[in-house]
Parts: structure tokens; sequence; C-alpha cells
């Protein structure tokens, strides 16, 4: 590998051109979406705000984590408690982290434990292929918990054999093993992953183990498509400082399994169980104080079906049930049940409009119900310019810790209301030239009864509670360009404005820890045909806190069975806390190879 270091921090500069002829401009790809949609849509058509944040199989070397992906879009707030994709929060626009649900291929990760955990993705990072972002509520197609956004992260489904494997080791004791194989035939395909990551930490009792493991079985046949995911995680961590001033220690566990069936062309099912296990200890060389054993097991199923009707209008409809128990030492044995049933109207005329309305009625409790409607829209004024609009209603129940939890710095409450949002946003698109798209969005969300953990003075325990009235206003701007063959430069940036309109003056643990400005500005793409490189810098303003920047680059061989990569991140060491109390490591550096065989 004969290139200079210095190109990793020139990268933001470099359009490499081949030497034998001028390359052309390109078309930004037009990809096929299926979240915030009822049926798949190219993206340029979708009438919601949503992003797609792609992972190709090449450029896996270029991320220590699916987090860094996250990262890509200034709309998602990070808010790490250890890096490595292992623990933390996500705010999207300025929702709490138990606001966001994530999907893993369309059916929910959402912990009813806490919504600490509903980024624990148990998948490694060589199995994922996309992820999916619709910003704004959407409770009228996946129920409680969307009201922020919907996170949904899309398998990788192999089509050809192939075996990669990739190993590397960095500062902070890091050592990373991961591979992924694939082989079948045409009808039948199976695919199998693995990854093991170990660090012993950038300071003390913040190390962390991880061992995760995936199978993927797609099957073609008479009746339909039918895929089975088998997924099992194992992920035991320092916590020191997480949930307060203890230094901590905690072991969580994931299987899951989904299936999804095609029934002919217009019906579809789909099933998942998902086990958790929390082991938790308040002070890690003493367990004897305070430990708390949490088993969670959630079942969902689905049943959908979508009819054409005259004028190139689809009918969507469908029923879906959920169930959610927990044995636990401090929260006790608990179990829920829900149900819903929805229906939307979707009407579309390719490049000049596209009109959807939806309706979901969930009942859960002892016959409680909530109603959420949704309606959204779309006119294309020139080839160039769209013009989309929405507006929708979504709700949260509240979590198992944030009814019955108590330790000694926290108490959570049993009367506690289910959360709801009223969001309402409108868009411009532009795509001034075929590798050239811009894009703009306003938005305002009111929310009720938010949760929260709020307190008078540092000496009292955090409570939880609901807050009556919030209300959040922002804007949202990104542009990507293309500009040949191989390279791609995007630019993004997000501010954010939040009103307490209920009035209450208390200390709030997680709500008002919103960045009112962000930016992220990304290059990517090829150097001299052999190199596969990126860089990215970040610029987060949060509330009542002090800006900084994060710069990460990573370049790897594109070509050849041994491809060595380098990853750099928070290259100029900034010292920053995306959680208040919870540092973050300085310049991390990952080094290693990876082993491509077809």
């Amino acid at each position: 590998m004969r290139f200079p270091v210095g190109f990793l921090i020139a990268a933001p500069l470099l359009i490499a051109q081949p030497q034998t002829q001028q390359p052309q401009a390109v078309p930004l790809h037009s990809s096929v979406v299926v979240t915030g949609v009822v049926a798949p849509t190219p993206l340029d058509e979708a009438d919601r705000d949503v992003t797609e944040l792609p992972l190709p199989a090449s450029q896996r070397p270029l991320f220590d984590s699916w987090f860094g992906l996250l990262r890509l879009d200034p709309s998602l707030d990070l808010q790490q408690r250890a890096p490595g994709g292992f623990i933390a929060d996500l705010s999207i626009r300025g929702a709490t982290y138990g606001q966001t649900l994530v999907l893993l291929d369309g059916m929910r990760l959402n912990d009813a434990q806490t919504s600490h955990f509903n980024l624990d993705l148990p998948l490694p990072l060589e199995a994922i292929s996309t992820i999916e972002v619709l910003k704004g509520s959407g409770s009228a197609l996946y129920g409680s918990d969307a009201i922020g956004g919907v996170l949904n992260v899309r398998t990788r489904q192999s089509e050809a054999p192939e075996l990669r494997l990739l190993t590397g080791v960095g500062n902070f004791g890091t050592n990373q093993e991961h591979g992924i194989g694939s082989f079948g035939f045409s009808r039948l395909f199976e695919q199998l992953s693995l990854a093991r990551d170990f660090t012993s930490g950038f300071a003390p009792n913040r190390d962390y183990r991880n061992l995760s493991l995936s199978s993927l079985t797609t099957l073609k046949s008479k009746a339909g498509a039918s895929s089975l995911l088998l997924v099992y995680s194992d992920k035991p961590y320092g916590a020191d400082q997480f949930y307060g001033p203890y230094p901590s220690w905690e072991r969580i566990k994931t299987w899951f399994a989904s299936a999804h069936q095609d029934l002919g062309d217009h019906t579809e099912a789909s099933f998942a169980y998902r086990r958790h296990t929390d082991l938790f200890v308040l002070f890690r060389y003493a367990p004897q104080i305070y430990t708390n054993r949490h088993l969670l097991d959630s079942w969902q199923g689905d049943l959908r079906r979508h009819d054409r009707l005259p004028l190139h209008a689809l009918l969507s409809y469908g029923v879906e049930g959920f169930n959610e128990s927990i044995v636990s030492t401090n929260l006790g044995v608990r179990s829920r049940t829900r149900g819903a049933a929805y229906a939307f109207y979707d009407l579309r005329a390719a490049r000049r409009f596209s009109l959807s309305a939806g309706l979901r009625e969930e009942v859960y409790g002892s016959g409680q119900a909530v109603t959420s409607p949704s309606l959204s829209g779309a006119a294309w004024l020139t080839q160039k310019l769209k013009l989309r609009a929405s507006a929708s209603r979504a709700f949260r129940l509240p979590s198992y810790t944030d009814l019955y939890y108590s330790d000694p710095a926290n108490k959570g409450n049993p009367n506690l209301k289910p959360e709801s949002a009223t969001s309402y946003e409108g868009g411009l698109d532009a795509w001034w030239r075929q590798n050239l798209h811009s894009s703009v969005t306003v938005f305002q969300r009111r929310d009720a009864n938010v949760i929260d953990y709020v307190r008078a003075t540092a000496n009292d325990v955090w409570q939880a509670t609901n807050f009556d009235k919030l209300h959040f206003t922002g804007v949202e701007a990104a542009t990507v360009w293309e500009p040949v063959a191989g390279q791609r430069l995007s630019a993004s940036f997000s501010a954010l404005h939040g009103v307490n309109a209920g009035g209450e003056v208390l200390q709030s643990k997680y709500t008002f820890n919103y960045p009112v400005h962000s930016a992220v500005a990304e290059w990517r793409g090829a150097i001299a045909n052999h190199v596969i490189a990126r860089t990215r810098l970040g610029v987060v303003d949060r509330l009542n806190r002090d800006p900084y920047a994060i710069w990460d680059a990573s370049a790897t061989w594109s070509q050849g069975r041994v491809r060595p990569f380098l990853q750099l991140t928070n290259i100029t060491s900034t010292i920053y806390q995306e959680i208040p109390n919870i540092p973050l490591p300085k310049r991390g550096v990952i080094g290693g190879l990876e082993i491509v065989l077809r």
C-alpha cells in the first residue's frame, strides 16, 4: 500500500480523476425505501422526510460500528455512553431517547424494560445493508414510540457466494474479529455472520466485550418469498457513571428471531420474538450491595394486505399484536398485551403528485385505546422541484423502568400517563442536476405528557414524571453532490428550538440535552482506483453547553483478496460529553486487514 497517510487528512479536498479520460457526472442513486411508506417506493417519490444511510459491503472497513452511520445525519443526535456501537441513546428532532422507534427489517427492537436499550442492536455490522430513517412521527404505521422518528435497520441479503473476514487492533486495547459468509443457489440462500469486539477501556471501568452471531435464510417458492433471521449477542461492559455517580457494571444478552412470509402477491405475514436479559451491578467490585436482574420476553406478529385500486391507488390494511412480559428483581413480574388495526390509502402518479392518508387504532391495558392519524402529500412543481407536507399524531407507552424502577438515585412512577405528540412538517426537494440534490425541511412537534426524570435540587432523587407541554420547532437542510464517478460530497445542517410551554421549573435529566445547532460534512470516494476513503467532520452545539467538533477519517484498499484498512476517530482528541458526566475517548486508531474470497 503505497499512499501517504496525508491522504486521509486531505481527503475532503481530493477529487480523484482517472488519468486516461475526463470522467462524466453520474446521476444520484434512486433507491427503493420501505420505511415510512405502505409499499416499497423510490426514495425520490417519498412524501415524508426519509433518509437512507447505505453501507455497501466494500465500504464496511471504513466504519468501526453502526453508530458511524448514524453520525452522518445531524438530525440524529447520538448520545453515547460507550463507543463501538454498544450502548447509547438516540434523539431525533429533540425527542427523548424513548420517543425513537428502532426496527430490524420492520420488526420492533424497542425495549419495554428501559428505552436505554433501544439501540442495543444484536446484529454484526457486516450483516447491515442500509439504515432508513423516517423523521417525524410514525405511529400511524408503527404504533407506540414513533414520536421523534423511526430507525429501520435492513439486513444484507447476498445473492452470490462470498466470504469476508476482518481483523483489527487499536489503542485502548481494542481487538476485533468479524466475518460474514454466504452460500446457496437461486432459490435458497444462507448467510452467516459473527463479530467479536474487545477493549480494556480508555478509562477505568470502561472496558467492554461483545459477541454477536446471526443467520439469515431466504427461500423463494411458489407461495412467495420467505426469510428467517436468527440473532444472538452477549455484551458485558464497565458502566462507570452511566446511571449515576457509581462504578457500575452491566451485562446484556439478546436473542432475536423473526420470520417473514409472502402469501401471494398482495398479502404478507411477519412474526418476531425477542428475549433480552440485563444483569446490573451498582458497585462493580461489591455486587452484594445492589444487584438487579431483568428478563424480558417480547412477541410480535402482523398480517398485512395491499389491494390495487383504480387511478394508481393502493389500499393497505392489517392487524398487529404485541406482548411484553418481564421478570425482574426490581421491577417485579409484569406483562402487557396490545393489539392494533390500521388502514392506509395511497394515491400517486410518478413525477406528478402523491397523497397518503392513514389511521391506526391501538388497544392496550384494560380496554384503553389510542388513535393515530396521518396525512401526507407531495407535488412536483417542475421536473426538478418537489414540494411535500405532512401532519400526524403519535404516542408512547411508558417503559417498565419509567413505571416501577427504584434505586438510590432514581425512582419510577406507576401513575405515568402515555406520551403524545402532534407533528407538522413541510419540505422542498430539488434535483438541480442529475448529480446534485438539495432538500430543506421545516417542522414543529407539540408534545404532551413527556416522560422524564426531574428533581428540584441536586440533593434530591430523580423522579419520573410527565411534562405537561413541550414544543419543538426546527429546520433541516442537506446537499449531496457526486461530481464524478466514485466521489460523493455531502453537507447537512439542523437547527432546533424547544419551549417548555407547561411552565415547570425543575432540573431535567434527559429532555433538555438536545443540540440547538448541528452540522455534518462528509467526503467519500475512491483514490487512484485502489483505495476507498472517507472523512467526516461533525459540529454539535448543545443547549447550555459549549459546542464541539469531531473529525473522523478512514481508508481501505479496494482490490485483491487481502485489503488493509485504517480507521481514525476523534483525530483532534476533542474532550467532549454527549451525555453529561460521561466522558468519551480521545483519538482512536484501529488498523487491520479484510480478506475477501468469492
